[in-house]
């Protein structure tokens, strides 16, 4: 078995970076079966001008690319914050097997808030969810980032 280590650190830093690109301030991490780090990526909507260009979306792509195959099953992904519905179906369609996420969103969450995605009968796979990991962080980013912007 494994041991468990958190990869929010590192998805934090992916988010703090995406601040610096002036990007909503979120990060994502997709780990292997055996705990290694397969992909990360943070926000990138603004720079690419593509809406569906958000952290985990990316860094699903990167390890999809990296494994040649459309699906992940045994990958975990760590997000800074819960994964819109978007993302949720991603998620699902990859097989990724578990989600661990920072901060909660209830304007636009998609996993405990809003549409819920993996409650859906039509959702195929279900990852196991952790929530509130560096959550007090993620919010605090995420926080900063809006305040200098108003």
């Amino acid at each position: 078995m494994v041991p468990f280590t958190t990869h929010m650190a590192l998805a934090l830093s992916q988010a703090r970076d995406a601040a610096l690109r002036g990007e909503v301030p979120v990060g994502a991490v997709v780990t292997d079966p055996q705990g290694r780090v397969v992909a990360a990526a943070g926000n990138r909507t603004r720079e690419l001008s593509d809406p569906t260009a958000h952290a985990e979306i990316l860094a699903i792509r990167a390890a999809c690319a990296a494994l040649g195959s459309e699906r992940l099953p045994g990958h975990d992904l760590w997000v800074t914050l819960e994964p819109c519905p978007m993302c949720a179906a991603a998620i699902s369609a990859a097989r990724i097997a578990r989600l661990y996420y920072g901060a909660s969103d209830p304007r636009m969450g998609g996993v405990a808030h809003g549409a819920q995605v993996f409650r859906h009968a039509q959702c195929h796979h279900r990852p196991e969810v952790y929530d509130g990991l560096a959550a007090p962080e993620s919010r605090d980013l995420l926080r900063r980032f809006f305040a200098q912007r108003r």
